[in-house]
């Protein structure tokens, strides 16, 4: 059975670009996505299955109903994400550790459902100021997205005590290094029963 490693960050914390690393540069570690059920349309070349399940709002309302989610979020009225039970299970059972990129509500709930099996991780901006500059860096959204972006991030913020490890990714470089080792450390415990 393979382990489970929960990320959770504000938008533009840098939290793709570290998942990324860490898929492309450590197949040691045999790290897959899980991938998340949404109810916003595609962006740029996503295509469904495999960055997102792309549902209708009624066809996540559905699954709801049937309790096919490990957790969901209504993010934004009718703006649904969330993770589907089978899909984890299937690729821990295929001995994958399982990379979760979920919300801090979804991270904690995760956690709890597994309990030690999983390792939380929270990627923390150096600061608002910070992230309110990259997502205006990124230019691919308005301002009064980037705006509402900020004030979910001043919210997200207040959860981090409740993961197992909180990195500041101040330097992007510095940040990848330390998530690396972090996880490298939950695996091996893991597998010599500690």
């Amino acid at each position: 059975m393979g382990k489970l490693i929960i990320f959770s960050a504000p938008s533009g914390s840098g939290k793709s670009t570290i998942i990324n690393y860490l898929l492309e540069e450590h197949p040691e570690l045999k790290l897959a996505f899980s991938i998340s059920a949404t109810s916003r349309p595609p962006r740029g070349k996503e295509q469904h299955g495999v960055e997102y399940f792309f549902l209708s709002p009624e066809e996540f309302r559905q699954r709801i109903d049937k309790g096919e989610f490990l957790e969901y979020e209504e993010v934004y009225p009718g703006r649904f994400y969330g993770t589907l039970k089978a899909q984890v299970e299937k690729q821990s059972e295929a001995g994958q550790n399982v990379l979760f990129d979920v919300d801090v509500k979804g991270g904690v709930n995760i956690k709890q459902y597994y309990g030690n099996r999983a390792l939380s991780l929270f990627i923390q901006p150096p600061s608002i100021e910070e992230l309110r500059s990259r997502l205006e860096k990124r230019g691919t959204e308005t301002p009064e997205v980037i705006n509402d972006r900020i004030a979910r991030a001043e919210f997200e913020l207040g959860f981090a005590s409740q993961f197992d490890k909180v990195v500041v990714n101040d330097d992007l470089e510095v940040a990848k290094a330390e998530t690396l080792q972090i996880i490298k450390d939950f695996i091996n415990n893991q597998e010599n029963g500690l």
